[in-house]
């Protein structure tokens, strides 16, 4: 690739964060037009009941979820040979075409296939750009070439969700999704005029590529993302009704709390990228603990508006800023699996976005409350920590069993060279 001046490599940049933001407003804007769906989609079953059609339509949801954790692992695994640009390309047709059969499809049963299928490129959209970033941005600095990719996601989660999401509610929600698909149009476009040439790798094979699943630090890695997602997760599911039962505001109010934790996220994943650069490890120490004491916060505080919406601002931040360190981390150590580990990043933390909605879930219908999910973050956060342990340890056993060279793609981890001290 030849050299770039900064202002190209910032445009490639933005092009490649434009189908982050697209990504984050179809993965999310369901959420708020759930019951618009629903209505829609299953007249006959909202009719007799609102809740059983909203919890049919969250198939939508799922759907989507478990095209992220399928197509992830399989399309990185298939096209690591493939140029970078070109294959951004074709996925970012997969997400238009998807996103608009979503919305022009005309029964519940295709819609939700549709959504399947929109969920598929995902974790390989995200995965081959952090990759393209991390070349753009050169040594040293990957961690903020990735966090700048992701901030489309979180930029999402503040002008993208809830503007898209007062669309659908006035207009319908297949205008909104045709809204989205204009969005990764718009993407395709950018990133065929922006993003330089990116050869893949020709001694790529699905075969090498799946080894990555054969090292147990990409497993640590993976199940540290979706325990430490599933733990935000668990409180963003559930923001609605701690709004309106717990703090007691209107339901107008639900915005302005989306808008809080998308700013946090937004802010955080920044801060997360830097440091990812800075101290990789010790990162993922520091983020659990704000994560932690944010989520206390939150669970003391949800009753009066400014702990509502400072707590909310810190548990999105410090959650978001994992992400960024989680996926540097996957690249470390995948060896030469790096498409991947750079794109299943992405459906560990759906699985997590599963596990926290589920979990969060069980306490509410167990009783204990709006504000339990809150404790079941907290309570995630332990495993998380416990996980970047037993990373650490099995790290120093590796390098003391090849004699300091660092083995398995280690060698850049000065953890255990200074990094702790």
């Amino acid at each position: 690739m030849t050299t770039l001046s900064p202002a190209r490599i910032r445009m490639a940049l933005l092009a490649l964060a434009l189908g982050g933001f697209a990504i984050g407003s179809t993965e999310f804007v369901a959420m708020g037009l759930l019951p618009n769906l629903a209505s829609d989609l299953l007249p006959d079953l909202y009719a007799t009941s609102h809740a059983d059609a909203n919890a049919q339509a969250g198939l939508l949801i799922s759907a989507y979820a478990l095209g992220v954790v399928v197509g992830a692992p399989t399309i990185a695994a298939l096209s690591a040979r493939f140029p970078r640009k070109q294959l951004l390309l074709a996925l970012l047709i997969a997400f238009t075409l998807g996103t608009v059969a979503s919305a022009l499809l005309p029964t519940f049963g295709w819609v939700v296939a549709a959504r399947f299928i929109a969920g598929l490129p995902h974790g390989a959209y995200f995965g081959i750009a952090a990759l393209v970033a991390a070349e753009l941005m050169g040594p040293g600095k990957r961690g903020q070439g990735i966090a700048i990719v992701l901030s489309g996601l979180t930029i999402a989660n503040v002008i993208g969700v809830p503007s898209i999401t007062f669309l659908g509610q006035v207009a319908g929600w297949r205008v909104a999704y045709l809204v989205v698909a204009a969005l990764f149009a718009a993407t395709f476009v950018a990133v065929a005029f922006l993003v330089p040439f990116q050869a893949g790798n020709p001694e790529a094979t699905m075969r090498r590529e799946l080894r990555a699943f054969g090292r147990i630090q990409v497993w640590l890695a993976l199940a540290t993302g979706a325990i430490g997602f599933g733990g935000f997760f668990a409180v963003y599911s559930y923001v609605a009704p701690v709004v309106t039962s717990v703090t007691h505001l209107d339901a107008s109010f639900v915005p302005v709390a989306l808008v809080c934790i998308g700013l946090g996220m937004t802010l955080g994943n920044l801060v997360g990228g830097r440091v990812a650069d800075w101290k990789l490890m010790p990162g993922l120490f520091i983020f659990f603990g704000i994560f932690a004491v944010s989520l206390l916060g939150l669970a003391l505080t949800a009753q009066t508006v400014p702990g509502l919406l400072v707590f909310l601002f810190l548990v999105g931040g410090s959650a978001s800023a994992l992400s960024p360190v989680i996926q540097t981390r996957l690249m470390e150590v995948a060896g030469d699996s790096q498409t991947l580990a750079a794109a299943v990043n992405h459906a560990s933390l759906n699985l997590g976005n599963s596990l926290g909605a589920y979990l969060g879930g069980v306490v509410i219908a167990a009783g204990l409350g709006y504000l339990a999910p809150t404790w079941v973050g907290l309570a995630l956060c332990v495993p998380g920590v416990l996980l970047v342990v037993v990373s650490i340890l099995v790290a120093a056993r590796q390098r003391s069993r090849s004699g300091g060279s660092g083995g398995l793609g280690l060698q850049k981890d000065a953890v255990l060279d200074g990094a702790l001290s």
